[in-house]
């Protein structure tokens, strides 16, 4: 088995300062740092989905870096349309997964049972994506290296549609040839992605494709067509996705932050049983036992 955890959209700013004048973008990764090191299992690896900074700056990357620090497992980045590849590489270049040549920054990881491969889909000062033909190709060449090695996809901008309208403008483009070469595949698992700051799950090219929330603010909720981009500050949270060998992917939201509980099941005395007397109460000693097999 193999867990993954994806967060997405980190947005960081310089130390200090707000994103959109509200956002504390800092402290919401921290937090999300945190959470993950508190996992019941932790993590073997973290995936981030771009729009890792807001603005792109060697000082962000380098509170990112800082940031992510603590986490024991390894970490693998790509970019978003907040992104500056220039200034990524320069400042985990040294991390040696990503191509310090070339203009893109795809890559492979090959050391999991679960194979990632990472798509660059920025068009640099434009918000939208694009998979077009050399980014095509390369990723034609991987997926032909190891066609029954089970694989995840993971990039930015999603190449399927998700209802916010608004966001769908700013889609990866070239996605119908995207999913006609992905469903010649099936050993793809999942294509995850970011971007649309919330937790969304389509079925797409044969497979399913997957939005991850983000570990700071979410984008409105609103399904009716119109063009307004708001943000609100639901719970952040990242995606666990576990890669089982007799399942394949079983993808969780984890919520970021601390909540009371863990509570067990304990039904009141007076809580109707199950059985031949439905309607008879529970004994106090049976009502006062965990009930996990109905939780």
């Amino acid at each position: 088995m193999t867990l993954i955890a994806q967060i997405t959209d980190m947005h960081i700013r310089p130390s200090g300062k707000k994103a959109y004048g509200v956002v504390d973008t800092e402290a919401m990764l921290r937090g999300a740092v945190s959470s993950i090191l508190a996992e019941s299992r932790r993590p073997d690896l973290v995936i981030a989905s771009g729009d890792l900074t807001d603005c792109g700056l060697v000082e962000e990357y380098e509170l990112l870096r800082d940031i992510l620090k603590p986490l024991p497992m390894p970490v693998y980045l790509i970019p978003g349309n907040h992104d500056r590849r220039e200034n990524l590489r320069l400042v985990f270049g040294s991390e040696g997964y990503m191509p310090m040549n070339g203009e893109f920054l795809h890559y492979t990881v090959e050391d999991q049972p679960l194979r990632l491969i990472a798509l660059d889909t920025v068009v640099p000062g434009k918000g939208h994506g694009e998979m077009d033909a050399p980014r095509l190709a390369w990723l034609r060449s991987r997926l032909d290296e190891q066609p029954d090695r089970p694989t995840m996809i993971f990039m930015h901008h999603p190449p399927f549609p998700t209802g916010l309208q608004h966001m769908d403008s700013i889609n990866c483009r070239n996605a119908d040839a995207m999913a006609e070469l992905v469903r010649r595949y099936p050993n793809v698992e999942r294509v995850v992605c970011g971007h649309h700051h919330r937790s969304i799950q389509i079925r797409w090219a044969g497979t399913i494709g997957s939005v991850a929330p983000s570990v700071a603010h979410q984008v409105v909720l609103d399904l009716q067509p119109h063009e307004d981009a708001l943000f609100t500050m639901e719970p952040p949270g990242y995606h666990l996705h576990l890669w089982q060998p007799d399942a394949g992917v079983i993808t969780h939201t984890s919520f970021v932050g601390q909540f009371a509980g863990p509570y067990p099941f304990l039904l009141d005395p007076d809580y109707p049983a199950f059985g031949d007397k439905a309607a008879a109460p529970m004994t106090h000693n049976a009502a006062t036992k965990p009930m996990s097999s109905r939780a």
